[in-house]
């Protein structure tokens, strides 16, 4: 089984977890999908406070909750891109939502305009009709995607996508 990795990244609200979305739904299709989003400013909430998962994972331990339906890990022990594959087991693609250090090929999503300095860790831009692209300095090495095209977006993937 081949599996294979991409990571995007770009500033909040430019449309990341969007354009994840819509590549998952497409892709889920024909090969098995997994996601790590990177919490950087550890907002998110997972578990209702009072419910069994939830006081087991304040314990510290490593948790698993199982049900007919889904199984759900909780871990509050920081892990490794290597050590968070290892969880998945089996996928085809693993796409990834932030963690800019990580060395994977990148996608960097941007809305109304450029933050140039994701330039040095992309490997492509995704933009929308909102972006003027003439106002920028885009190295020749950079591909630029359309962000609405999930097709060609896709392509990119298939072609650059890292084996993990």
């Amino acid at each position: 089984m081949k599996r294979v990795a991409v990571a995007f990244t770009g500033p909040s609200g430019s449309g990341k977890t969007t354009l994840v979305e819509k590549i998952s739904k497409v892709l889920i299709q024909t090969q098995e999908v997994a996601i790590i989003k990177n919490d950087p400013k550890d907002k998110a909430i997972f578990d209702i406070e009072g419910k069994d998962s939830y006081k087991f994972s304040q314990t510290g331990a490593e948790v698993v909750v199982t049900s007919p339906s889904r199984t759900t890990y909780f871990s509050k022990r920081h892990k490794e891109l290597k050590d968070i594959i290892k969880i998945f087991d089996h996928f085809d693609i693993l796409l990834v939502e932030g963690l800019k250090t990580l060395p994977l090929p990148r996608i960097s999503i941007f809305r109304d305009e450029i933050d140039e300095s994701y330039l040095d860790c992309s490997e492509a831009i995704a933009v929308d009709d909102s972006v003027n692209l003439s106002d920028y300095n885009i190295p020749k090495h950079i591909a630029i995607l359309n962000l609405n095209d999930t097709n060609e977006i896709i392509g990119w993937i298939e072609k650059n996508a890292k084996s993990v």
